[in-house]
């Protein structure tokens, strides 16, 4: 597998060509703008274009899409139906496909947008905006953010090491640098054993039937003072 990665100076979004290097078919992930270089690198390496996989239905990565239709003819996919409808195939859920001879794995991830797809091709996961370098897609309402780190954490995080990340922004990171240096997910996560830190507490000083203040036992000394003491200032 190959990869060649296109950045659209309008919307500062990546769109990512993938070639199969056997059979000379390719894809390409988020056609945010069909630029000229992905046309020639397409036509002078004699590649096959099978289909087009989208992140997430936002202009940002679909725009290209017609300019692509009149060159091409390949199918699309991704989970809005509304945006497939102009080719294609609707992806559910987790699974995976085959396509242009290599096996996509394809998770679902909602909290960025309701259809937010990740893409995985051997050792690359393609994110759109659903983890980027640094930082995780914006969301809405804080249940959809919460729903989209619950989701990272447990579908992306727990992907190997070196698994590298080809975001829908930005540049090219690890699965490991996201989990050290995600200021997203690294704040939640410190949150979250903060609270679990908190809850143990409260659960052993209950234990030993013991308040949060419970102040220790004090006797009054020689040199301690009544209200009505005088002092010689």
């Amino acid at each position: 597998m190959k990869v060649y990665s296109y950045l659209s100076i309008d919307s500062f979004a990546n769109c990512y060509l993938v070639l199969n290097e056997v059979t000379k078919q390719a894809l390409i992930i988020d056609p945010g703008e069909i630029q000229v270089p992905i046309i020639e690198n397409i036509e002078i390496n004699k590649m096959k274009l099978i289909a087009v996989l989208i992140t997430h239905n936002h202009e940002a990565h679909t725009k290209g899409l017609s300019t692509l239709k009149k060159i091409y003819d390949f199918e699309v996919y991704g989970a809005d139906s509304e945006m497939t409808g102009k080719a294609s195939n609707v992806l559910a859920g987790d699974g995976s496909i085959t396509i242009a001879g290599m096996e996509i794995s394809h998770y679902m991830i909602p909290g960025h947008s309701a259809d937010s797809l990740v893409y995985k091709i051997e050792n690359v996961l393609f994110t759109g905006d659903t983890l980027m370098g640094g930082y995780i897609g914006t969301t809405n309402t804080n249940y959809a953010r919460k729903t989209l780190i619950n989701n990272i954490k447990s579908k992306l995080l727990t992907q190997s090491y070196d698994t590298i990340i080809m975001p829908g922004h930005g540049p090219i990171s690890t699965i490991e640098a996201e989990i050290e240096f995600n200021a997203d997910i690294v704040g939640k996560i410190a949150r979250d054993k903060e609270k679990e830190k908190y809850a143990s507490e409260v659960f052993n000083r209950d234990e030993k039937n013991e308040g949060w203040f419970t102040p220790p036992s004090y006797k009054r000394g020689d040199n301690d003072y009544e209200e009505d003491d005088e002092f010689n200032l």
